[in-house]
């Protein structure tokens, strides 16, 4: 490996900030963040197949058994709730439990029994908490969408998905005609000014490819497999010029200038006397490859959050964050399942049933 590999393309690092230009502070800027970028996207590839091994050799298993575990648990409860010996008190205690841990549980299997057992347990209407105003939620509905609901739309779950649906059908209904209003934007005729900016900024594009054209041609012409009599230094620079030829087409200009670096190409004198014409053009180019390192970045931490079950509106994520996540829940599953094999063998007494199910109620919030 040639002496200028694994070198930063920063322009006059020896040079104190102030003394720099505008645009070479900005390239040394979009250099500092692309690097970044590819730090972050470097760390997603080698922590994701770990995350990966331990959710699966892990996670999964200790869900299964938690949902397992909660299963018999509520198969307990349901057991024991026609005990003579319980109170209506007490089988209230255990109705109301039975229904807060299977409600999440529902429509995740095609388990008719454990609804059976939710519709014996689960409030009724007339079970509706006083502090819910239905009344209220119903008014701000009607009020908010413009439209008078139904009689029979009586309970918070109703009325919440009805105003739900509603919504996405008027945002969809307003996504449409906001298209609608672009596409008639489209076919208006431009004005001279409009097409005059547009002459302009088609006259940038080409030059900016030109300054691109240019590096790859000199990388090119020095490298040109076909050219070189050695077997041995053929393979390398075929080797060379294939990651030469991926940079160009993804205009990936700093790839470009690292490879002219690391091969001595050009040396940091070079670097620092880029005229500011041809920076104003590199640092357009880095601008788009930053933009597309983020849109990269974004995609790969959104694909791994639906992956494994991040909600899709939970900030960017970073690596650590993931796996301090995954240890939580792994740590949480785990106590579960032993406070599950822990409390399981009161319910065979019915006086130790009684007595957890009065010291349950002294940690509930009031």
């Amino acid at each position: 490996m040639s002496k200028g590999a694994g070198r930063s393309v920063t322009i006059a690092p020896e040079k104190q900030q102030a003394h720099r230009s505008i645009g070479q502070r900005y390239f040394n800027s979009l250099v500092k963040q692309i690097e970044n970028r590819r730090g972050w996207l470097a760390q997603w590839e080698a922590f994701t197949p770990v995350f990966q091994k331990k959710f699966v050799d892990v996670l999964v298993p200790l869900r299964n058994a938690s949902r397992q575990a909660q299963l018999k648990f509520i198969h307990r409860l349901d057991a024991v709730h026609g005990d003579k010996g319980l109170n209506a008190v007490d089988r209230r205690a255990i109705s109301e439990l039975i229904a807060d841990l299977l409600q999440p549980m529902l429509g995740h299997d095609n388990d008719d029994t454990l609804q059976s057992i939710y519709d014996r347990h689960a409030p009724t209407r007339e079970d509706v908490p006083a502090g819910i105003d239905v009344e209220g939620m119903r008014a701000a509905i009607e009020e908010m969408l413009g439209v008078e609901l139904k009689d029979d739309m009586v309970s918070p779950q109703e009325l919440l998905k009805y105003a739900s649906e509603t919504f996405a059908k008027l945002r969809a209904e307003a996504m449409q005609k906001a298209q609608a209003r672009e596409e008639r934007r489209a076919k208006r005729k431009k004005t001279p000014k409009q097409l005059a900016a547009e002459a302009r900024k088609e006259a940038a594009q080409v030059e900016i490819s030109q300054s691109l054209r240019d590096v790859y041609r000199k990388l090119a012409s020095a490298l040109h497999p076909d050219r070189e009599p050695d077997a041995e230094e053929r393979v390398r620079k075929t080797a060379l010029m294939q990651r030469v030829n991926e940079a160009y087409a993804n205009r990936k200009l700093l790839q470009l200038l690292e490879l002219q670096l690391e091969l001595e190409h050009i040396d940091q004198t070079t670097i620092d006397g880029i005229s500011e014409a041809k920076l104003a053009h590199y640092n357009q180019v880095l601008r788009e490859q930053l933009g597309e390192l983020d849109r990269e970045l974004s995609d790969v931490q959104q694909k791994f959050k639906s992956a494994y079950g991040f909600p899709c509106r939970t900030p960017a994520i970073s690596p650590l964050f993931a796996m301090e996540d995954l240890d939580d829940e792994i740590a949480q599953r785990e106590q579960l399942i032993r406070k599950i094999e822990d409390d399981l063998p009161v319910f065979d007494d019915i006086k130790q049933t009684k007595a957890w199910l009065k010291a349950l109620k002294r940690t509930q919030p009031v």
